[in-house]
């Protein structure tokens, strides 16, 4: 019979399901030697936050088939190492769901009507009914920065409450946003049209101070803001001078730069601000949630079955792997350029493998693609095995078709984009068994897909590459490669920049107040 060892308290609804699967042994008290020790006698590890499922412990564990994660992150556990090993890594990320949007309505509430204020000041032996006048949330505007799992629960809610919701979420397709009553827009109209802002994006490093001094000032004067997301995505020192300038009338979170802060961090005493101690998931249904559902998928793995939430790489076939083990690179590089590219509300994307690649089992590299697009975009590790599972949650349209014919390539893969201001076209092969993006946007260009570039939309004007590197220059970013795409002389052109090292926001600001420059993006692939 199997054995699966629990090194951390789960709910016992989860301790039941493991159960009925397998012999489990309960052993709260192991350290790092004490699991080292156990683990080789174990088909199954179930953690929390606390265990540190290393490469090392994955390389004692010889039995080991599944390690889950009764929680919605996986940072305590080596990925790549159980991937290499191959062992399945479950986790519960729907588990908090419900509760993190169950309290951003309780902020948002809070905030209408000053509620922790007004308890403060009733318990200091106040008794100030005019001082605490608020406002109803019915009729407001409510933007969601992220619609994905806990978006879509807050917006559900505020729509309830007679709220009209407005979100940004770059994979997101009109018809899922539809079904919920939400409208798609821009980052910057979501912005400008909120009374409210609520933040759901992980923190990656595209999402880091995404709400900065520059986004504050685009929100609406006297707006309020939330995070119950991450505290990185907010930049804090931005935010307390925003809330001190008057420019916004108050914010809540749930969550900090740094956790705990610092007792005399002016962003927990600041007396527009509401604060919790990052209790999103903290109910005991959340709990009894991420117990239940990383003990089924422990169940599902160990009984054969594929995990609903398993985190990390489908199995390819060695035969095929020489084929398509560089395309798997180019198919999540084009759908992270596509990500950072298109800032249009998507309707659908389309697939086309061409030449050799119509050749083979296509669904790893349409699996590759679809983590590109939404990794910088979900709370949880997205990865070949659940990006199909996050896709259909979000509503993502993909279609996908073959052709023999790669145009002088031996294979390539082409991307389409139909979105809200038209159609993009992304495409790219493999030369000498590196990925390179032949397309970009609709322009052709050859560049490896790595590192820092900078992308420019301009007018095709002579001196108009020496502006931008001169700029680059000034600032002490060195340009390892260029590489350019016209429609047609003197017309519109995109140039693509390879960098040692990203460009900052001060230097794309100058270059996008530079004469003719329609865009400039700073990516990262």
């Amino acid at each position: 019979m199997d054995r699966i060892l629990v090194t951390e308290k789960i709910a016992a609804e989860g301790l039941d399901v493991l159960r009925q699967a397998a012999e489990v042994d309960v052993r709260l008290d192991l350290d790092k030697a004490g699991l080292l020790a156990a683990i080789g006698d174990y088909d199954a590890l179930v953690v929390r936050s606390a265990t540190k499922v290393t490469a090392e412990v994955i390389e004692a564990g010889k039995r080991l088939r599944v390690v889950g994660r009764a929680g919605t992150g996986v940072d305590n556990i080596d990925v790549n190492a159980a991937t290499r090993h191959g062992i399945i890594v479950v986790n519960a990320p729907a588990s908090n769901n419900v509760a993190v949007a169950e309290l951003t309505i309780g902020l948002l509430i809070s905030l209408a009507r000053s509620i922790p204020q007004a308890h403060s000041s009733l318990q200091s032996g106040k008794w100030e009914r005019t001082r605490f006048v608020g406002w109803e949330v019915r009729g407001k505007t409510l933007g969601l920065v992220g619609l994905g799992r806990i978006g879509s629960e807050v917006a559900v809610r505020a729509r309830a409450m007679a709220m009209h919701v407005l979100a940004y979420d770059p994979v997101v397709s009109f018809d899922r946003a539809a079904q919920i009553g939400v409208e798609l827009v821009a980052m910057d109209e979501l912005l400008q049209r909120s009374d409210v802002v609520s933040l759901h994006v992980p923190l990656v490093e595209g999402t880091r101070n995404l709400i900065d001094a520059a986004r504050l000032a685009q929100l609406k004067h006297g707006a309020y803001l939330i995070n119950a997301s991450r505290g990185g995505v907010v930049d804090e020192a931005a935010l307390l001078a925003a809330l001190d300038a008057g420019q916004l009338a108050g914010a809540a979170l749930d969550v900090f730069s740094q956790e705990p802060p610092p007792p005399d961090a002016p962003i927990i005493h600041h007396p527009k601000i509401i604060t919790v101690p990052h209790i999103g998931a903290s109910t005991a249904e959340a709990q009894t949630s991420a117990g239940t559902e990383v003990a089924e998928g422990v169940a599902a793995a160990l009984s054969g079955a594929t995990p609903r939430y398993a985190v990390n790489a489908p199995f390819v076939a060695p035969e095929a792997w020489a084929v398509l083990q560089p395309y798997l690179t180019l198919g999540r590089q084009l759908g992270r350029l596509v990500n950072q590219l298109i800032h249009s509300p998507v309707r659908s994307y389309d697939l086309e493998f061409c030449g050799e690649l119509a050749e083979v089992d296509t669904q790893p590299v349409r699996l590759a693609v679809l983590q590109g697009l939404l990794e910088a975009n979900s709370i949880e590790r997205v990865t070949p095995v659940n990006a199909p599972l996050i896709a259909r949650e979000r509503g993502v349209r993909l279609t996908e078709r073959t052709s023999p014919e790669a145009e002088s390539y031996s294979g390539l893969l082409v991307v389409r984009v139909q979105a809200a201001d038209g159609e993009h076209v992304f495409s790219g092969t493999v030369l000498r068994g590196e990925p390179h993006i032949v397309q970009a946007d609709g322009y052709f260009v050859d560049f490896v897909p790595q590192g820092a570039l900078l992308f420019t939309y301009h007018r095709d004007r002579p001196g108009m590459i020496g502006r931008v590197g001169t700029l680059l220059g000034g600032a002490d970013v060195n340009i390892s490669g260029m590489y350019v795409g016209r429609l047609a002389p003197r017309q519109q052109a995109m140039m693509v920049l390879t960098l040692d090292e990203p460009a900052s926001e001060e230097v794309l600001t100058s270059i996008r107040a530079l004469d003719d420059i329609d865009h400039a993006y700073s990516v990262t692939l």
